[in-house]
């Protein structure tokens, strides 16, 4: 898809990519190898760390917006979209919760327990993803969370499949969805 008329920034979380990681990003990752490699459940930590990956990750949402608005192609008057599945969800629904700027979101594939308060304060349009046979997250709790966002305009897009095995066309279905919560007219190549 082309003409959507947005720009798109993409963000490392803290400790990601080629992010130095912190003895604490340390630690919880060999807690989850270990859980995983003993067949526990790594949610708990998974969900405790990603919290801990949001508290670092919102104030440096909330700059690389500011530095985007200063940009002359950018500008500070249009509105802005937040894109963000498992991780991405655990860092954007405390960012959407604060941040005015943004319009509208698309989350998923987490678990409600340190995001189901913080998803009651969110009233944007919402477009939510779930995986129905996801190994770690039960149906139930990917339902919880969705339920939890205030917002009037929530579509729920659950798909067969494991978690790690989002459809692609998942992908174009947001860019369709910003395209018409950002006030763009989407046009596909002829």
């Amino acid at each position: 898809m082309t003409g959507c008329g947005f720009h798109v920034a993409v963000i490392d979380a803290p400790g990601h990519g080629g992010r130095p990681r912190t003895a604490h990003d340390e630690q919880e990752i060999a807690a989850m190898y270990r859980a995983r490699a003993a067949g526990e459940p790594e949610g708990p930590i998974i969900v405790r760390y990603n919290a801990h990956l949001a508290e670092r990750a919102v104030p440096e949402w909330q700059a690389t917006l500011d530095a985007l608005q200063e940009l002359p192609e950018i500008g500070a008057e249009g509105p802005v979209g937040y894109f963000g599945l498992s991780m991405g969800t655990a860092t954007g629904v405390p960012l959407t919760a604060i941040e005015p700027r943004i319009t509208a979101a698309v989350f998923g594939i987490h678990w409600p327990d340190a995001l189901a308060e913080t998803a009651k304060q969110i009233s944007v349009p919402i477009e939510f993803v779930l995986q129905w046979d996801d190994e770690h997250i039960p149906r139930e709790s990917g339902l919880a969370l969705f339920d939890a966002f205030a917002s009037k305009e929530k579509t729920l897009h659950a798909n067969a499949g494991k978690n790690k095995e989002v459809p692609r066309f998942e992908a174009d279905s947001a860019v369709r969805f910003f395209a018409r919560h950002l006030g763009r007219a989407v046009t596909s190549p002829a």
